[in-house]
Parts: C-alpha cells; structure tokens; sequence
C-alpha cells in the first residue's frame, strides 16, 4: 500500500472543468499543461475521467445550471481528492459576482484546496499552484484508500 499511496502523491492526474465563461482560464490551464511549461515535470498528467483523476481545477463562473454536473463530477473522484480554482470568475464569480444565477466562488459547492487569482492567471501561477497542492497532497492523511 505505501507503493500506491507513494505515487498518487508524486503523479497527480488532473481534471479540468470548465463551467463557462470567457475562456481565458482554459486557455492558460492548456498553456501550463503544454511541453513549453512541462506540468508532467511535477507529475501531472491530464485525464479525460473523474474516477481517474486526484484533481479537479475548475475554471469559470458556478452557474446554478451547472452546480450539479460540477458535485457529480466531484463525488466521482477517489478519496483523496484536491480541487484547484483557477481564475477571479472561480474564486468569486467574477465579473459575474452579483447575478441572481452564479454562486460566489467554487468554495461554496465544494472544499476547494489551493486557489489560484487572476483574470486570467498565468501558466506559472498555475503551476505554482499546482505546487502547492502537491505539498499539500504529501502531508495528506489516508492517500491509500
């Protein structure tokens, strides 16, 4: 067991979300993934399944028509889980912060673990971020469920 808890700790699988918006989060998120900022040098690889993937970085605006395919999603991935939120829309709804449709931030549907500012943020903020939860993924308890 220490073997797999081991490397789901060194080789994250992310999940990216997108719940809508401008799209200029998904546009840094690719970035960061792509060979000129080499996110697989951290480990992490990019999957297209929940029950795959240790984390979720969702980009965009919570819409309440999305809210639930977001904690479906969520529900999905195996314990433990990490979520990264990307962008001012994610933190906080952005733009979108006082509509009558849009939840202020991720947080308010799910524990979100590391959040990442900006409108858009840059790759090496992403990847930053992506550090940092990797951190905090090693001092995680119970990784070999």
């Amino acid at each position: 067991m220490g073997l797999i808890a081991w490397a789901r700790r060194s080789s994250p699988w992310l999940l990216h979300f997108n719940s809508g918006g401008c799209n200029g989060c998904d546009i840094e998120v690719v970035a960061a993934l792509c060979p000129h900022y080499d996110a697989e040098r951290f480990g992490a690889l990019l999957k297209g399944s929940p029950r795959h993937a240790d984390v979720l970085i969702v980009t965009g605006p919570i819409t309440r028509q999305v809210a639930r395919r977001l904690l479906r999603i969520y529900e999905q991935m195996p314990e433990p889980r990490f979520v990264l939120a990307v962008g001012s829309c994610a933190l906080s709804g952005g733009v979108f912060q006082e509509s009558y449709n849009v939840y202020e931030g991720v947080d308010k549907l799910i524990p979100v673990d590391v959040y990442v500012p900006g409108c858009p943020p840059r790759p090496e903020a992403i990847l930053y971020g992506i550090v940092k939860l990797l951190e905090k993924a090693r001092g995680a308890k119970n990784v070999e469920k």
